[in-house]
């Protein structure tokens, strides 16, 4: 094994250890961002930190369900009962829009916005 939570992070190994891949270093930022939030709204308990994780574990569903459609497209072929070939529309698609409503009922019920992506620095407008 690894020595980490494999199912939490993408683990790569190097020489010189273990490095996180981008995706899971934005699903951290945005566990950190969501539970900062609560901490300002003076929310705190296991109730509300189960949310964020539920919050978090759809995001990275949705993360999959949106490869599956990058990698299959809208459309998907599949083999009829007598042997043909035909199309139908790919479940992922209307499965995503079930997984990003979820994800908005529970910023909703924690009264949360989005996490947000730092930006990087020099990235914004500063105006002086």
């Amino acid at each position: 094994m690894c020595g980490l939570d494999c199912s939490t992070f993408s683990i790569f190994s190097r020489e010189r250890g273990y490095i996180m891949t981008k995706e899971s270093e934005e699903i951290k930022q945005m566990r950190e961002d969501l539970l900062n939030q609560l901490i300002e709204q003076n929310k705190f308990g296991k109730h509300f930190e189960s949310l964020v994780e539920d919050y978090i574990n759809l995001e990275k569903l949705k993360r999959k369900i949106q490869r599956d459609i990058d990698k299959n497209g809208l459309r998907v072929k599949v083999m009829t009962g007598n042997g043909f070939e035909s199309e139908k529309p790919n479940e992922s698609v209307q499965n995503i829009l079930k997984v990003n409503g979820q994800q908005l009922k529970i910023l909703q019920d924690l009264e949360l916005k989005e996490p947000s992506q730092t930006p990087k620095e020099g990235a914004g407008d500063d105006l002086l």
